[in-house]
């Protein structure tokens, strides 16, 4: 299992300068796997096995599996990684869009008061992991299906996905979260079984596509009227101002939605 290269040199950099855990936070640590979705799944696997033996609590945030591990495993975790090797649009856009997703959610999630945002939001990090690791152990299963959606011979995503690879990226994900027996929480998230919990992690992945394909996209009032409808009693003003675009954009989207 990889990690990107940016994590690796910041854990490296870390060691270099005599910086273990107990003089770097753990909470710290945790806002580090929030951006790279490959170590996510990495520590949230391993640090299952760990709890398999002890008999512990289902690890379901990134936090946990950090002192799930503990720092000298999370080091040696990380130095014994293989680092991504891609350099196209596509791998880009979709850890972008993973990382972008998780933020979303774990903000929407707070707004509800949710009593567990980083589990919905470590859930919407892993959501497209059979994508993000098809562009690292076979790139050019990812990459024949964008050229397929461009040329238009599919005209979604998911069809030009079974017509080059014959299957979809998300059946994989939920074949991959059964065969490494992921908690099952995080399980359920991913899978997206009809809770408000599920809906705030997909609105967030369908709003965080959106952003990255453009900012003015003229999805994002629906998104943001989607998202309403599970967290009652609070303004579209205030969902709308944890979406990473200028505020003349989410003005922009506040006057479509005043509109309807």
């Amino acid at each position: 299992m990889p990690v990107l290269s940016a994590t690796r040199d910041f854990f490296q950099s870390l060691k270099s300068q005599g910086q273990d855990a107990p003089e770097f936070a753990p909470k710290e640590l945790a806002e580090r796997v929030h951006d790279d979705p490959y170590l996510a799944l990495k520590l949230l696997i391993e640090a299952e096995r760990h709890r398999s033996r002890r008999l512990g609590k289902e690890t379901t945030t990134q936090l946990a599996t950090i002192l799930q591990l503990g720092s000298d495993e999370l080091y040696a975790l990380i130095a014994d990684s293989p680092v991504v090797e891609v350099d196209h649009p596509g791998w880009k856009t979709a850890v972008s869009t993973a990382i972008m997703a998780s933020g979303i959610a774990r903000a929407w999630s707070n707004f509800r008061s949710d009593t567990s945002p980083e589990e919905i939001s470590l859930a919407t990090l892993l959501s497209e992991t059979g994508e993000l690791l098809l562009w690292h152990f076979a790139p050019e299963l990812p990459i024949q299906a964008i050229a397929e959606f461009e040329a238009g011979r599919a005209n979604r995503t998911s069809l030009a996905q079974l017509n080059t690879a014959g299957f979809t990226f998300r059946q994989l994900t939920l074949l991959l979260a059964d065969v490494w027996q992921l908690p099952q929480m995080i399980s359920q998230l991913i899978r997206g079984v009809d809770r408000p919990r599920t809906h705030i992690a997909q609105i967030a992945i369908d709003c965080a596509r959106h952003l990255m394909q453009n900012p003015d996209n003229p999805a994002l009032p629906s998104d943001i009227s989607n998202i309403a409808q599970y967290i009652p009693g609070i303004a579209k003003e205030k969902l709308i101002s944890i979406l990473p675009i200028s505020e003349t954009r989410r003005a922009h989207i506040l006057a479509c939605l005043q509109e309807e």
